[in-house]
């Protein structure tokens, strides 16, 4: 029960702090009306899938444990606060933690297709950063492909028996560069260098995004390594009834 009720209070803390430090932005993500429509729809039609299986996931997983739900809502806190801290970058976007990876490396990459998805929905309609028009765009970098990076990463070196904090950081921080990395692509695609060149385009971008995105990835990574140890110091029964599952 102590347990339950820290993972209460830092939730709280999390959405707090996501209220105090949300202002205005210039740009979040692909903001709103950037990408051209069937750019817009192509990221839709690739995201739909991913986002309907996680929630199957999702239900089966509360269901199966309700205890689950609290710290679901931490993971999803998380995802809050992290993306909400952005630095401006190149045209139509920005640099930002996505705080992907805590929860890819808990309940796994289809569980955070609909966290990230939630929150990407929640900045659109709520927070003006990003947009609808290029929801799924965004769904598919932050909410699939970061996700599911951090996990193959995490997955990897659990096998390979590196440190644990070792693991959760790189699983972090690539996971959040893989996002940018994609982010760049779909830019690329929509916006390709003079003679419709798309690899010179997508090269502009990385670099553009590398100055800002390389050290947000790993303050990213130290900042999750610390939260997974809290996690591990207090909801170490819910850790292993994932564990368990995925075993």
């Amino acid at each position: 029960m102590k347990r339950i009720f820290k993972l209460k209070y830092i939730t709280l803390f999390v959405v707090a702090a996501l209220i105090l430090i949300s202002r205005p932005a210039y740009a979040m993500h692909i903001m709103e009306g950037f990408l051209p429509f069937n750019w817009c729809a192509f990221w839709y039609i690739c995201s739909l899938p991913f986002l309907i299986y996680g929630v199957v996931v999702v239900k089966r997983v509360t269901r199966d444990d309700t205890k689950l739900k609290l710290l679901l809502g931490l993971c999803g806190a998380f995802v809050f606060v992290m993306s909400a801290m952005k630095v401006p970058s190149v045209m139509g976007s920005c640099s930002h933690p996505t705080g992907v990876g805590l929860g890819a490396i808990v309940f796994g990459p289809a569980v955070m297709s609909v966290l990230g998805g939630i929150v990407l929905l929640f900045q659109a309609l709520l927070l003006a950063h990003g947009g609808i028009s290029t929801y799924g765009a965004n769904v598919f970098s932050m909410a699939v492909v970061g996700p599911l990076v951090s996990y193959i990463i995490y997955i990897l070196l659990k096998r390979a028996k590196a440190p644990v904090w070792l693991s959760v950081f790189l699983a972090a921080s690539l996971g959040d560069l893989a996002t940018y990395v994609v982010t760049a692509f779909q830019l690329a695609l929509a916006f390709p260098s003079a003679g419709g060149v798309v690899t010179v385009s997508f090269v502009k971008f990385l670099a553009v995004f590398a100055v800002t995105q390389i050290p947000i990835a790993v303050g990213e990574g130290v900042i999750t390594v610390v939260v997974y140890n809290y996690l591990t110091a207090n909801s170490a029964e819910e850790l292993k009834s994932l564990a368990s599952r995925e075993a």
